[in-house]
């Protein structure tokens, strides 16, 4: 791709790009500007011309509310690229986007792009992720793994002879990490996350209430009285739907002790797999981690009462990053920032291969 002289000269224009290609948000980090972009991962296409409508948040706006030809669909799933073409062109509308405000707008960008990938997923997945980018018009395109991207962004000493563990919780995956001079030395990643809380809180409302909710009323309500450990105050929630059994519109008014118990399952799915990987880690890196404690990021570790929970559980300290929304866009940003750095360089060298993960 270098050697394409339109790729030298465009480039020359182009802004480098860290992009974290969520299961439920994609944001873009921009060289010299930070975060630009962060919308939902949310493309409404046109089922007769094959047409994208809408692309991240006027598309997420529209699901379960289109017309019979439009439907809004999530091209990822559990982290990975269910829907290739969809995802290329969400990619290429990202990409245009974050250069909408450059100095010289009509020149078609070709930037350089690190894209944050789940740690668990193939060879094949990750060279998709990579080709997404290239076809999007990136004249480089590198993936890294998603908890060493999430561990740079939180700002934790990943170079140095220091274990330190991160564990990240998007919206399809929970990347749990143990790293120490550059390298992953201890990775788990489970595809329970964000998404199935919400599916938690679906089944939950269906089971106890018979009432049918959607997506959108279970984030909100994981949002507003989710927990993972009793609340200091309590907190209630209405839950809006179809009542399963007469059709009818129905509110119910239920409570975070009630969305706790809904929620367990996945919730102790997430804690027992921090658990297991503490269990592997060597004696030395554990001692470390001890002292300087457990960082969470990613949307799902806003869940409230999940740090008290896994402190708790670990006997360790707990911290959350700050803006954990934002740690795999701001480590990859971080890294297309200073992209001649050694540290970096190592690391983008060794994600472009496939390593074994237990999940």
């Amino acid at each position: 791709m270098g050697l394409n002289p339109f790729n030298t000269i465009f480039g020359a224009f182009s802004r480098d790009l860290g992009i974290d290609l969520g299961t439920a948000n994609t944001l873009v980090h921009v060289r010299g500007k930070g975060i630009v972009i962060s919308e939902p991962s949310v493309v409404a296409i046109d089922t007769r011309t094959k047409k994208v409508h809408a692309v991240g948040a006027e598309a997420k706006a529209m699901v379960g509310k289109t017309p019979a030809n439009i439907v809004a669909v999530r091209p990822l799933k559990d982290g990975v690229i269910a829907d290739f073409d969809v995802v290329e062109q969400m990619l290429a509308y990202f990409i245009k986007k974050a250069h909408a405000y450059a100095a010289l707008p009509l020149v078609d960008p070709r930037p350089r792009v690190v894209v944050g990938v789940p740690s668990g997923v193939t060879e094949v997945e990750k060279r998709a992720a990579r080709e997404a980018a290239l076809n999007a018009k990136a004249r480089e395109a590198y993936v890294v793994e998603e908890p060493m991207a999430a561990a740079i962004g939180a700002g934790l000493p990943v170079e140095e002879p220091i274990g330190s563990m991160i564990v990240d919780i998007g919206g399809g995956t929970t990347e749990i990490a143990v790293i120490a001079l550059g390298g992953i030395v201890i990775n788990h990643s489970i595809r329970i996350a964000g998404d199935e809380i919400d599916e938690a809180i679906i089944q939950f409302a269906r089971r106890e209430y018979n009432l049918l909710i959607g997506e959108r009323m279970a984030e909100k309500a994981k949002i507003a009285a989710g927990s993972a450990y009793p609340l200091d105050e309590e907190i209630k929630v209405v839950l809006r739907g179809r009542d399963l059994l007469t059709g009818l519109p129905k509110a119910i008014e239920v409570s975070s002790v009630e969305l706790r118990e809904g929620i367990a399952g996945p919730v102790n799915a997430i804690v027992a797999e921090v658990r297991a990987a503490l269990e592997e880690t060597p004696p030395e890196l554990v001692a470390d981690i001890m002292e300087h404690g457990i960082m969470l990021a990613g949307g799902g570790s806003l869940l409230h009462g999940l740090d008290k929970r896994i402190a708790a559980e670990t006997r360790m300290p707990v911290h959350i990053a700050q803006d954990p929304l934002s740690c795999v866009a701001r480590g990859a940003g971080k890294m297309v920032e200073h992209f001649d750095n050694s540290v970096y360089q190592d690391i983008l060298t060794r994600a472009q291969t496939s390593r074994r993960v237990r999940r």
